[in-house]
């Protein structure tokens, strides 16, 4: 009779679960604790700020032929209030130049901490975009330098000359002269960026095309957000890029969606 006495099985316990509040995970597996990414962190900021110092070592070697080549739209040297202007106008320069030469490090090290989930081959496109990114970057600044900021300068020297005599200081001048460069730098640089975000599978050309209502206004909101002056001709000679810019991240992003469906 015991014999044939079925005793309930048991069943196996289930396997704990990982501690999700302690280690988080990358997309190849790796599992990293709390003080693991307070570590990378500390190394990565390490890594931002030495970019930035040498940068502005660079940039103070160079702040005065920067000043120079600055200065030339305008056809005379600065006018300074206090005795600390241009010192400040001189390293304000300087460390401009260090932020400009750090932007691939710097971009790279923010990268590679706030998407730790990324696989290696996205890894390696991230890395391989910065330095066309960069390239981008020099061209807006290019543009504004040669096409915007000359005639926009014009129009702002010449408005009502009977009433307003101009006399621009060193550090209103240098602020809103290298505003426009860094601004128009940046519009340059989306096409490449929706590229890489659309071979990572984070955007499509449908949303897109079908939003081209609110390009249309954004781009209008960022021409008079970037142009220093309210007449329609310079608003036109900014809002017309960016519109092309945009047109071209549509066609790049159709273009990075086929890339990856090959891969």
């Amino acid at each position: 009779m015991l014999s044939r006495l079925k005793l309930p099985r048991r069943s196996p316990a289930p396997p704990p679960e990982p501690d999700v509040e302690a280690t988080t995970g990358d997309a190849e597996g790796a599992q990293m604790s709390f003080f693991d990414h307070l570590e990378e962190l500390r190394q990565r900021l390490f890594k931002a700020v030495l970019a930035l110092v040498f940068g502005t070592t660079i940039g103070i070697l160079i702040a005065t032929q920067v000043l120079e080549f600055l200065k030339q739209p305008y056809g005379r040297p600065f006018t300074v209030l206090g005795p600390t202007g241009g010192v400040v106008s001189y390293f304000r320069v300087a460390l401009l130049v260090g932020g400009i030469i750090a932007i691939p490090v710097i971009t790279y090290q923010v990268l590679m901490f706030v998407i730790p989930g990324l696989t290696q081959k996205e890894k390696r496109i991230l890395l391989f975009s910065i330095p066309p990114v960069t390239v981008l970057f020099l061209i807006g600044v290019a543009f504004a330098w040669i096409l915007l900021i000359p005639p926009a300068l014009n129009f702002l020297e010449g408005f009502q000359p009977t009433l307003f005599k101009p006399e621009w200081t060193a550090d209103l001048y240098l602020g809103f002269v290298t505003a426009l460069l860094f601004w128009m730098g940046v519009a340059f640089e989306t096409p490449l960026i929706f590229f890489v975000l659309s071979l990572l599978g984070l955007v499509s050309a449908g949303p897109l095309l079908r939003n081209w209502r609110i390009a249309i206004v954004g781009a209008a909101v960022a021409a008079a957000m970037i142009t220093p002056t309210i007449d329609p001709v310079n608003m036109m000679l900014v809002m017309g890029p960016l519109m092309a810019l945009y047109i071209l991240s549509i066609g790049l992003v159709v273009i990075g969606r086929r890339f990856a469906r090959i891969d």
